[in-house]
């Protein structure tokens, strides 16, 4: 009788399953994959049931051209950053800052290729220095190893807010993969100091589902989010195609299918 095979697995190799399978399903969900996905179904319907076919080319293309004009991506990230408050307008004050991670620049040549804080990360660390400065309050990083990577985002941008901006760090969060992780973990870091009313820095895009999930993990918010969409001025180019119109659109779907799924949980836990 042979014996059963029992095979064990690392809580690292666990959490990179969770992650990969919620970003696989993700990218079926988010432009321009779930776009494209819809279109090859139009061409393969074409020969089969052409009246099906094409109202699903049209739509397809129709909403492709749409996701990456930038009139329309910016103004869906509007949407999402009219829900949050003005840098500066809060006169409220608060008894920590916290920021959340927003990436990791990977084996960076310029630093020796270690791994850095990323274009996004940068942005939200610059304006948490500048709010420490104007406050004083201590400031809490956040952020794990979502992709497996050596350094956690925490410890980048520990280093990154000591070493560019000479601003201290007095607690870091780096077991978190995820806005909910990042919530709950740090209200556990925070609890234990006493602090429940912080600053949130992030994206102004991102501040509407981060604000609702930190509150809802303990904490009493005070927004505080950078990195809003501006233009310079309308004109014809913005109506054009571009790659980085397709990426705002990505962002303003991903942020709302992230407040729907929130919401779905809330109610499910009864929280």
């Amino acid at each position: 009788m042979k014996a059963c095979k029992i095979v064990h697995f690392s809580a690292d190799s666990l959490k990179y399953m969770s992650w990969f399978i919620t970003n696989l399903i993700a990218s079926f969900l988010l432009p321009p994959l779930s776009l494209l996905l819809l279109l090859a179904l139009g061409i393969f319907l074409l020969y089969r049931r052409r009246k099906l076919a094409k109202p699903l080319i049209l739509a397809a293309f129709g909403l492709l051209w749409i996701a990456s004009t930038p009139y329309f991506a910016e103004g869906a990230l509007h949407l999402l950053e009219a829900r949050t408050a003005t840098p500066g307008s809060h006169s409220q004050s608060a008894d920590a800052i916290v920021i959340l991670g927003g990436g990791t620049y990977f084996y960076a040549p310029e630093y020796a290729g270690q791994d850095t804080v990323s274009e996004q990360t940068l942005s939200r660390l610059r304006y948490g220095a500048k709010l420490q400065r104007e406050t004083g309050k201590p400031i809490l990083v956040t952020g794990g190893k979502p992709l497996g990577n050596s350094v956690a985002e925490a410890d980048q941008m520990r280093s990154s807010l000591e070493q560019d901006f000479q601003v201290p760090v007095r607690w870091k969060e780096d077991q978190s993969e995820n806005t909910f992780e990042n919530a709950h973990h740090s209200f556990r870091i925070l609890q234990q100091a006493g602090i429940r009313k912080i600053y949130l820095v992030t994206h102004a895009w991102h501040m509407p589902r981060a604000a609702d999930v930190f509150r809802r993990a303990g904490f009493e918010v005070v927004e505080a989010p950078t990195a809003f969409t501006t233009r310079c001025q309308t004109d014809l180019f913005l109506f054009l195609p571009r790659a980085e119109a397709l990426r705002d659109s990505k962002i303003f779907t991903h942020e709302v299918i992230g407040l729907l799924w929130y919401r779905v949980k809330s109610a499910i836990s009864g929280t």
